[in-house]
């Protein structure tokens, strides 16, 4: 069976690689490095079909070392003994590279048992994940090897391995191939930044193409393209970074009062099916970096949301668009996650009990004890207001709450220097 046109369209020199400029560029650190001969133990980091693969064969090949692949999801300490036996033999004169795919699914001991042999020298591991390295990834490993992280490809750079795939595949099949205008530009930009996504697509579009026999040639069709690579784009991974840094994208635009960035994020988050993580971040939003400046952002990203809840995907996207574009457009304060931040700190340290006034009153023996004595019922005063203390003796000069400037809290703070300006003669 043929090897899958990825494969056989798999750059051999640094030169061929497309994207990554900034490892690989003519200035790139990582094409130094390789060049001079001295490979680091390495991590790449980075989405799927962005060339992490095909750059160890390329190190490998131009370091003259033998290359050695696992992946993490079905290797094992067995197989890492195994590469570990052929050190110092003919099989290996030169040491082995060892790149292990997915690292982040071997456990701490799997990862462990790299360490003795990273530290002689005898294994350079080059190590790829998709997920973020510093919460996946060993510290020990973390600290013996040097973090290089990979981008998504440019369509435009997608674009030139596009071109490559249809060539060899008329090339190896002597038969050519026409394409109607606007398919190289869409297979680059609906795979996402995927390189071997877009390639792959291409041997599907070439598998189904319709002969011409007028010009005997193959026809590619915008059409067939688009059903290709139809939802490619989306690269959304629940349990993975796209997940967190989609949501984290979210909500700074929501704060930001960016309302077209917010619709592009929610967009995101809605094509993935995962109503409940925006909904969420729009309820937490409301109150986190809307709150006293517009109240009423609360009631109304509640009732969307519930709404959305009901409806389920695609009406969904209606309600949560509009609590999106109330937040994203409303002023903004953010007195209320800062006054409970500073509360909560307190709380969390310090336990201590009310004042003796404010204490339950309401059974036998209370008044023995003190509790409630002194109390002062603030409806029995003018503008329901009387000046007494409130948080413990030990915290009685903390203070958690200042108002925003927008207006609907400077309106309220000027009311109540007003109640309290003027009740200030009932202070005992």
């Amino acid at each position: 069976m043929d090897k899958p046109l990825a494969d056989r369209l798999r750059p051999q020199s640094l030169d061929d690689v497309v994207g990554q400029r900034h490892l690989i560029g003519p200035d790139g650190i990582l094409r130094r490095l390789i060049e001079n001969g001295h490979i680091p133990n390495m991590i790449f980091y980075g989405p799927s079909g962005v060339g992490k693969t095909t750059l160890a064969g390329i190190i490998a090949r131009q370091t003259n070392r033998k290359l050695y692949r696992l992946n993490a999801t079905t290797a094992s300490l067995s197989d890492i003994k195994a590469i570990v036996d052929e050190l110092d033999t003919f099989l290996a004169p030169q040491g082995v590279l060892l790149y292990l795919d997915e690292i982040q699914y071997f456990n701490k001991k799997q990862q462990q048992s790299l360490l003795e042999f990273m530290e002689n020298g005898k294994i350079t591991l080059i190590a790829s994940t998709t997920e973020n390295p510093y919460f996946y990834v060993y510290n020990a490993i973390l600290s013996r090897s040097t973090v290089f992280e990979f981008q998504p490809v440019t369509a435009e750079d997608v674009e030139q391995a596009v071109r490559r795939a249809f060539s060899l595949c008329a090339r190896e099949s002597h038969i050519k191939i026409s394409l109607e205008e606007g398919v190289i530009g869409h297979i680059a930009r609906a795979c996402g930044g995927d390189v071997r996504k877009s390639i792959n697509a291409v041997e599907l579009l070439f598998s189904a193409a319709q002969e011409d026999e007028e010009s005997e040639s193959l026809f590619v069709s915008l059409e067939d393209a688009r059903q290709v690579t139809q939802a490619s784009a989306v690269k959304y991974d629940r349990d993975g970074d796209s997940h967190y840094d989609i949501l984290s994208a979210f909500h700074k635009s929501l704060r930001g009062s960016d309302p077209d960035a917010a619709l592009y994020y929610l967009s995101r988050l809605l094509l993935a099916g995962d109503i409940p993580s925006a909904a969420r971040r729009l309820l937490a939003c409301a109150s986190e970096d809307v709150g006293l400046a517009y109240p009423q952002a609360a009631v109304i990203v509640k009732a969307c949301v519930d709404s959305a809840l009901q409806l389920g995907l695609p009406e969904a996207k209606l309600p949560l668009a509009q609590a999106a574009l109330v937040i994203a457009t409303a002023p903004k304060s953010n007195s209320v996650s800062s006054g409970i931040a500073a509360a909560w700190s307190d709380a969390d340290k310090n336990a201590y009990d009310p004042p003796e006034h404010l204490r339950d009153a309401h059974y036998q023996g209370a008044q023995k004890l003190g509790h409630g004595t002194g109390y002062r019922f603030p409806h029995d005063y003018p503008n329901h207001y009387v000046p007494q203390q409130y948080l413990p003796d030990l915290l009685k000069n903390a203070h958690y709450y200042t108002p925003g400037p927008n207006k609907m809290e400077q309106q309220t703070q000027a009311y109540w220097q007003k109640v309290k300006g003027q009740n200030e003669s009932y202070r005992k």
